[in-house]
């Protein structure tokens, strides 16, 4: 354990000394480690899912509970810290950590408890989507959450949050029926509809701006465990004629049937020939959370295509279909997206895209369709601040690399891509989908009409900006 000092951000951007005796301080305090630059546990703290962010925070402290964030809280209030939160680590922009900070490592919270009859879970914020599913499919029960399972709950949550059962029942933050929240002052804080209903507004998908969210509880779903899901895949010349028959499909499909479209060279997956890894394909990830045999009529017109390079469609635990994109995003990677909201599959767009299909210059990246619509649209626009129900598609370009020197190819392509296809966006976009660099037009396309009364719930709840390492929404300080 060291005892010298360590310099650290304020929140006036200088960096100042953190005498031995202040941290000694906060370790009194709290039960969870704190950890300094050297130390062991500091490196795995630190890192992110996206290798392209290396920020380097002054200290961590690793939570073990709500009285460790609330003492996290204070310090950093009370001294004028720069702090950041890092629940599942995932953001593309690396929100989760901020170079000379105190860090509030919440990690090793990842408890869930689940009220089976009353179909609702509760779950600490450093829970993947896994730790959930798994807990709630002992039940046939489903939260509704994102398409990776090592994707973190909590900053998946505050954006709005999209996955397989979004065209069922809605955003992610639709069906959160209360939070518990340390607030800038350190009071921990519940927040309903009924409790606190402003903050709570604005934590449906006006992202990490109001305080650490340290309880989220859930509305459960009957689903699973056994649905009817997995992936298929053509050869890339035959993308027009795939994407032609599934909007056919889709223009009559029931919400239960969700299908993700990827563009991208096949990857070297068991599932799929060997003679075409590395060439370009099309493929669908399916998921029907109905009847099963309903799930294999659905497909049927689109299996009758034939020659496929892969179909691995199938009855499955719902968790295996949580966990089918993970392989495509492993932590370490280099990655870099441009996102917009679609409202629809325009034949323009598609044929677009399709026009790009055989130049992505990494075998990881791809250029992705996720559907949205139906639920979504069903509530008003301002029924919470995550706004765009008018989206039905998500259009992302994912790029992902592997060494640093070629950066800039990637995120050319990536930009390239999005640029000469964003006249078909609504006008919007996903707020967890922002990269680094996207600045003030890029969240007011996010947040639209609903970002003046997060603004307005900001400025009563953290005054000061306590709360300032997210796509922030106080002026600039």
């Amino acid at each position: 354990m060291s005892t010298a000092s360590v310099v650290v951000r304020t929140l006036e951007a200088t960096d100042v000394p953190l005498p031995p005796e202040a941290l000694q301080a906060l370790r009194a305090r709290v039960r969870g480690p704190v950890i300094l630059p050297g130390e062991p546990g500091y490196e795995d703290s630190r890192a992110v899912w996206n290798a392209m962010i290396d920020r380097r925070p002054a200290v961590v402290l690793r939570c073990l509970g709500v009285a460790d964030v609330v003492a996290g809280v204070l310090f950093a209030r009370e001294r004028g810290l720069l702090l950041c939160i890092k629940g599942g680590g995932h953001n593309i922009a690396g929100l989760a950590t901020a170079d000379g900070a105190l860090m509030l490592d919440l990690s090793l919270m990842r408890g869930v408890w689940v009220e089976p009859h009353a179909r609702v879970a509760h779950a600490q914020p450093g829970c993947l989507l896994g730790d959930v599913d798994r807990e709630t499919q002992l039940h046939g029960l489903a939260a509704v959450l994102g398409f990776v399972s090592n994707t973190g709950i909590a900053g998946l949550t505050l954006g709005g949050g999209f996955g397989y059962l979004t065209r069922r029942f809605g955003w992610t933050s639709d069906h959160v029926l209360s939070m518990s929240v340390v607030t800038a002052d350190g009071r921990v804080v519940e927040a309903s509809e009924t409790e606190n209903p402003d903050l709570f507004w604005g934590l449906c998908g006006g992202g990490g701006n109001f305080g650490v969210v340290t309880r989220f509880t859930y509305r459960l779903f009957p689903v699973g465990p056994e649905i009817y899901g997995g992936a298929l895949a053509w050869p890339g010349e035959r993308a027009p004629e795939v994407l032609a028959k599934l909007r056919e499909a889709l223009e009559t499909a029931p919400p239960e049937l969700a299908i993700p479209i990827a563009l991208r060279p096949a990857p070297p997956a068991p599932w799929i020939k060997p003679e075409a890894h590395g060439k370009p394909m099309i493929g669908l990830f399916v998921c029907h959370t109905g009847n099963v045999a309903e799930g294999e009529r659905l497909l049927a017109p689109l299996r009758a295509l034939g020659g496929t390079i892969g179909d691995i469609v199938q009855p499955r635990p719902y968790t295996a279909q949580q966990s089918l994109l993970d392989a495509t995003q492993p932590k370490g990677r280099r990655y870099y997206w441009k996102s917009e909201y679609l409202a629809g599959l325009d034949p323009a767009l598609l044929a677009g895209l399709l026009e790009r299909r055989n130049d992505i210059p990494s075998p990881h990246s791809a250029i992705l369709l996720f559907p949205l619509g139906d639920a979504v649209a069903k509530l008003p626009a301002d029924h919470s601040a995550v706004g765009n129900r008018d989206a039905r598609w998500v259009l992302n370009v994912a790029a992902s690399w592997e060494k640093a020197a070629e950066d800039s190819t990637h995120v050319e392509w990536a930009r390239a891509i999005w640029g000469a296809q964003r006249h078909h966006s609504t006008g919007g976009t996903y707020v967890n989908f922002l990269n680094a660099e996207e600045g003030d037009d890029r969240l007011r396309a996010a947040l639209g009409a609903n970002l003046e009364r997060v603004a307005e719930i900001k400025a009563k709840w953290d005054p000061t900006n306590h709360f300032r390492t997210n796509k922030n929404v106080a002026p600039a300080q």
